[in-house]
């Protein structure tokens, strides 16, 4: 039986059901589940598991899950890292589980997964993908977090998700902090800022995004002006890399603008004119020897503390620049 994601958000379906399989890729989203399962059943006795303990020894398993509890109102079973492997285990044995509920959390599965199917055909057990989230979806999780609070507006909230690359566990971290912050709830645009730290990054990125056009001028204006932090070059190269990797999978494609609206997470309104004009000045070859770079460059930070990697990351970002306008 096939539950949508968002019915089960709002406690719809979510604990109707004895037994229900949780697959996908968004962290974030399976954490929350996680949490509204512990919410829920705070009052019963949680075993967490994963698949190894029980294939390492079924017995076991079937000893807790059946054994009757004097004290708990439900005994409820969260098992994590499950594949294939769990399906036989939950066929051939798992019939009559009243006051038991068995949660089973997965990565992506195929639509050939056996574990995927034997859930989906089930009149009885449920099964709830975990796509990742649109931009709509986590702006209402922002909304609903921050009800009430002074200041929030389209500004603030683009600003909050644009933070968290559209990463529900980032944004949900975020949140946190922000609730923290922000006590007496109103929130302050430079407070909120820092707390982010969006003026460095949003310099960087106005730098990457400089480099990767050929934009050599600008470049050199921002290079002068930025304080590339040590701690951060990591961070910087990623950046760098994401970016890189992006372009070289939309160029690889057969169509361009299809390809641009393809991506995941996916880009910012104001970001495709920036990424299309990028795409122009790009080949394969040219971004293979591009990621180059910035591969040798994090293997020179990360074993050779003598550089002076201020000068090292700049110059990277200078050859990227050249590259870009190469023939």
């Amino acid at each position: 039986m096939i539950i949508k994601s968002y019915l089960a958000e709002n406690d719809k379906q979510l604990f109707n059901n004895d037994l229900l399989l949780f697959y996908g890729e968004n962290i974030g989203l399976i954490q929350d589940f996680k949490n509204k399962i512990k919410s829920k059943f705070k009052k019963s006795q949680v075993y967490n598991l994963n698949q190894k303990d029980i294939l390492q020894n079924e017995q076991n398993f079937y000893n807790e899950l059946f054994n009757e509890s004097l004290f708990d109102e439900y005994k409820v079973f969260i098992i994590d890292q499950c594949d294939d492997k769990i399906t036989k285990i939950i066929e051939k044995n798992i019939t009559d589980l009243e006051k038991r509920k068995i949660f089973i959390f997965s990565e992506i599965l195929q639509k050939n997964s056996k574990l995927r199917n034997f859930f989906e055909k089930s009149r009885q057990y449920g099964v709830i993908a975990c796509y990742e989230d649109s931009e709509i979806s986590l702006k209402k999780i922002i909304f609903n977090k921050l009800s009430g609070y002074k200041n929030l507006n389209t500004d603030v909230v683009n600003m909050i998700l644009e933070s968290c690359n559209l990463d529900r566990a980032k944004l949900n971290n975020e949140l946190e902090k922000i609730i923290i912050l922000f006590e007496k709830k109103e929130i302050e645009k430079n407070q909120l800022e820092e707390l982010l730290n969006i003026r460095e990054d949003d310099k960087f990125s106005n730098l990457r995004d400089k480099a990767i056009n050929g934009d050599l001028i600008n470049t050199n204006k921002i290079l002068n002006n930025i304080y590339i932090e040590n701690e951060k070059i990591i961070f910087y190269i990623t950046v760098l890399n994401q970016r890189l990797n992006r372009i070289k999978d939309v160029i690889l494609g057969s169509n361009n603008r299809e390809n641009i609206n393809k991506i995941k997470p996916p880009l910012f309104w104001k970001d495709k004119p920036i990424f299309e004009e990028q795409l122009k000045k790009w080949d394969v070859k040219k971004i293979n020897l591009a990621l180059d770079n910035t591969f040798q460059l994090e293997i020179i930070i990360k074993t050779n503390s003598a550089f002076n990697k201020n000068i090292l990351v700049k110059k990277t970002i200078v050859d990227i620049c050249n590259l870009a306008n190469a023939s």
